[in-house]
């Protein structure tokens, strides 16, 4: 007890001296300052503090964390150059700047609180005595991963890269793709202990600017320790928290979130992950995939509705089978009643007690093989859904077309997208099985109803859910169910690309011109 409670004092104590110190102005006594980093930093032996003078004459200190600094850039542009400086003038934070330090990034800093946030992300600060500013010297060096494929969004056809852990490296991707001046960039941090960067992106020609302030006004509400992930923030600013449904999309790859910042909507950049926020969205966004602007529009439109389609399959089907032959069989043929009524004939449970553990079985396999190494996941999942179902059917648990029926269920799920929306598809499967098994067809017409009712009254960032289909907007039909040629596709959707409507020009339609004429 005493140890936890010296434990909860000590703690106390750094909590005392961040607030006492967070607003702090720098002294023009370095020792002063030295004394109050090295009480913030205690116990912390990756926090360097080197001495030095400058010009053999004046006292100096570079405060920096061990391995996320450019060490060589340190020596070779800052001490090497201070320590051998001879000029007698530079006794003053701006001249030193001004003429002593060869580095890009170069600024005077005033409070404490300054001193330690940018010491966080890796940037040296340079103390001087006598001068009660210090100087922030931009020589980070970050460990981030390369730049990769998106490993969860697969390319079909595209550009072949996405984005990864660092912020700086994801701002420059999204700057190679759209090199306007019109795209904005507003840094913010949250976090108490984390200090995470966030990044809110947006065309300022393009997206509503009280749109913009929205997101700026729910980003700066959120307190907490730390954010760990993109995740952590699409909670706290949504607006329905609890539906099952996301109404912020994420993703890896640079194209997407280009494409829709050129659609008037806003992305968010977090550090530390590869997952870019985007906002905000309808329900259609998510179904729609970028490799269906890549191939020709027959294709695309195509592909997009054999995955509607699929989706819609993959959340009635065991309803409906659960429903039908539990409560309705006599909606179903006679041949195939007998078959299913034959596979049947040796199960021990209700078809509603058999739908629920095969999905269920199903669900824990699609986990376990993301929860393993992706050497043997892949292997595991398929030969344990082979092993499991052919047992099962082998000892009597459950049938063949109930196996048949999750199978088929399971699959179709696949082609959606966002992993968000099949995750929405899942939970709201088990939901429809219910009512199917206990009140037949009319509770899974009650279910559905009950979904688009919800799905009417979702917003994002304010933004209709179902947007174009209701409110409907006939004009943007041609790239929700389908994908329209892109000579039709001239102008933005109108509920976040009102301020700029046209996104290229009318009468863009080939011309069949004969050679000659």
């Amino acid at each position: 007890m005493g140890r936890r409670l010296r434990a909860n004092s000590h703690q106390k104590n750094n909590e005392n001296e961040l607030t006492e110190h967070s607003e702090k102005r720098i002294s023009n006594v370095l020792a002063e300052n030295i004394s109050t980093l090295k009480a913030l930093y205690s116990d912390c032996y990756d926090v360097v503090f080197r001495s030095f003078l400058i010009g053999e004459m004046l006292q100096a200190e570079l405060v920096f964390i061990d391995n996320m600094v450019d060490r060589e850039q340190l020596d070779t542009q800052v001490l090497d150059v201070l320590m051998t400086c001879k000029d007698s003038t530079l006794v003053n934070i701006q001249n030193i700047i001004n003429e002593s330090l060869p580095v890009a990034s170069v600024e005077p800093i005033e409070t404490i609180k300054q001193c330690v946030d940018d010491i966080s992300l890796g940037n040296p600060i340079l103390f001087i005595n006598g001068s009660q500013e210090a100087i922030r010297i931009g020589l980070n060096k970050l460990q981030n991963s390369q730049i990769t494929d998106p490993e969860n969004e697969p390319v079909i056809q595209g550009p072949k890269y996405g984005f990864n852990e660092s912020l700086q490296t994801n701002a420059s991707l999204l700057r190679q793709r759209i090199r306007a001046p019109e795209l904005k960039m507003v840094l913010l941090e949250t976090g108490r202990y984390t200090k995470t960067q966030v990044v809110v992106t947006y065309m300022a020609s393009v997206a509503d600017h009280a749109l913009v302030e929205e997101v700026m006004d729910r980003l700066k509400r959120i307190e907490m320790d730390g954010v760990l992930e993109s995740g952590y923030i699409a909670e706290m600013i949504e607006d329905s928290p609890l539906s099952p449904f996301p109404q912020i999309k994420s993703t890896e790859r640079v194209d997407v979130v280009a494409a829709n910042l050129l659609e008037g909507r806003l992305a968010i950049i977090v550090d530390g992950t590869p997952t870019v926020m985007i906002a905000p969205v309808s329900l259609i966004s998510f179904i729609q995939a970028a490799d269906d602007y890549y191939n020709r529009w027959l294709f695309g439109s195509s592909f997009r509705f054999l995955r509607i389609s699929s989706l819609f399959l993959s959340l009635v089907l065991p309803a409906l089978y659960v429903a039908l032959t539990t409560l309705h069989q006599e909606m179903i043929p006679s041949d195939l009643l007998v078959s299913i009524a034959s596979s049947h004939e040796l199960i021990p449970f209700p078809t509603l007690v058999e739908a629920v553990i095969m999905q269920l079985i199903f669900e824990i396999l699609r986990e376990a093989g993301l929860r393993l190494p992706r050497q043997v996941g892949s292997a595991v999942t398929i030969v344990g859904a082979l092993v499991v179902g052919e047992a099962a059917v082998t000892a009597g648990f459950v049938s063949t077309t109930m196996v048949i029926v999750t199978a088929i269920s399971g699959i179709t799920s696949f082609t959606a997208p966002a992993y968000s929306l099949e995750m929405a598809i899942r939970i709201l499967r088990f939901v429809l099985i219910l009512l199917g098994g206990f009140l037949g067809l009319l509770g899974v017409v009650f279910g559905l109803i009950g979904i688009a009712i919800h799905l009417s009254s979702l917003r994002s960032l304010g933004v209709p859910y179902l947007t174009p289909i209701a409110p409907a907007n006939l004009s943007e039909w041609k790239d929700a169910w389908i994908r329209s040629p892109w000579w039709k596709l001239n102008r933005r959707p109108r509920l976040t690309g009102r301020w700029n409507k046209y996104r290229q020009a009318k009468h863009q339609k080939p011309a069949n011109k004969k050679r000659g004429e």
